[in-house]
Order: structure tokens, then C-alpha cells, then sequence
């Protein structure tokens, strides 16, 4: 039997296609997949993580972004919307992207793991495509269901290690000099978790 036909798309009609679409669509591969919403808690957890290091950062030459800040990976081709991205110095932007709305060059990327389904993907492939970032020191995954915080670090060599931090702890990110508490990160003023 035949397999049905499905468009490729390349980089330039993705950049097309998220110009004028409502939602968020990861790119790889000439493949588009739309990004899905994220639940209460995840939108909560990754805005108090923006507001730590946007606190700590205050004064330094670096930018804390939302995930409206697409991201892409130019040795792999990824296109992508991080929960959280910080870029120090100037914004390098996509030489493809002629809008200007696709940054290279992140320090540091922040990612609020979903519920199992994704976590793999986000843990496993996504993570090894951040790593071909040259800029790229530190990937944060904040945990879906414990208060766990992990700090994936470029060390000096080009290996990468791994740091844990679970309630009560302080995740550290060495390459911006900051803080993450996990009792903050997983605040909530409504004492609903």
C-alpha cells in the first residue's frame, strides 16, 4: 500500500505559515507540528521562573523571554518556542528569518516538562538539539508532578553534565549567576498544589 503524500515544508514557508497562524508550530525536518497549549500549573510554573531571573538578572546585559520568543537550533534546523530563554549580549537573529523573530544565540534555555506524553521528547531528542547550540550553557528542565529542578551544563571540555535539585533546594545556573529556588519556581500564592 502506498504512503499518503504529506507536505514538506521549508524553513521559509514555516516562517510563512507561523506569520499568519494563531498558534505555535514546532519545525524539524520540513515537518510542522502545532505546540499545545499548557495547563494552569505549567503556565504559573514557567512565569515564576521568568520573574526569578528577570529579579536577578536586573542590571546585567542579559534578556529574559517568554515563549513567544521562537528559537532556532541552525546545526539540527529545529524551530522551537522554549518556556523561558535568556540571551546575554546581542540578539543574533536567524539569517533565514528576514522579520527578525528567530533567535540563535540563547545562554540559557528553560523548559516546563508536560505531563509524560512529551516528557520523553523534551528529556531525550529535544534536549540533544539544544545541545548543538555553540551559545547555548545551560538547559533547565523543571519537573511535571514532583518538585524537581535539572540543570543540564555545558562544561568546559564541550561534555555536558547534570545537576538535580528537588524541594527545599537551590538549582544554581553558573553561566548567568543565578538562583533558582524549587519552593519558588513551584510557588503558589493559592495553595491549590
Amino acid at each position: 500500500m502506498a504512503e499518503p503524500a504529506h507536505h514538506r515544508f521549508s524553513f521559509d514557508e514555516y516562517l510563512l505559515l507561523e506569520d499568519d497562524s494563531g498558534i505555535k508550530h514546532e519545525f524539524l525536518d520540513g515537518q510542522v507540528w502545532a505546540m499545545s497549549g499548557g495547563s494552569p500549573d505549567h503556565a504559573a510554573t514557567a512565569g515564576n521562573v521568568l520573574t526569578l531571573l528577570n529579579v536577578q538578572l536586573s542590571g546585567k546585559k542579559c534578556r529574559v523571554f517568554t515563549s513567544d520568543l521562537r528559537i532556532r537550533v541552525v546545526a539540527t534546523g529545529l524551530g522551537t518556542y522554549p518556556d523561558v530563554s535568556v540571551v546575554c549580549g546581542r540578539l543574533e537573529f536567524d539569517p533565514q528569518d528576514s522579520k527578525q523573530h528567530t533567535v540563535v544565540n540563547p545562554r540559557v534555555l528553560v523548559e516546563v516538562l508536560s505531563p509524560l506524553r512529551r516528557a520523553p521528547y523534551d528529556r531525550g531528542e529535544k534536549l540533544r538539539h539544544y545541545q548543538a547550540i555553540p551559545a547555548l550553557d545551560e538547559i533547565v528542565l523543571v519537573a511535571h508532578g514532583r518538585r524537581e529542578i535539572e540543570i543540564v551544563r555545558r562544561e568546559p571540555d564541550g561534555s555536558w553534565s547534570r545537576h538535580v535539585a528537588r524541594d527545599g533546594e537551590v538549582a544554581h545556573l553558573s553561566s548567568i549567576a543565578c538562583d533558582l529556588g524549587v519552593a519558588d519556581v513551584y510557588r503558589d500564592p493559592l495553595g491549590e498544589t
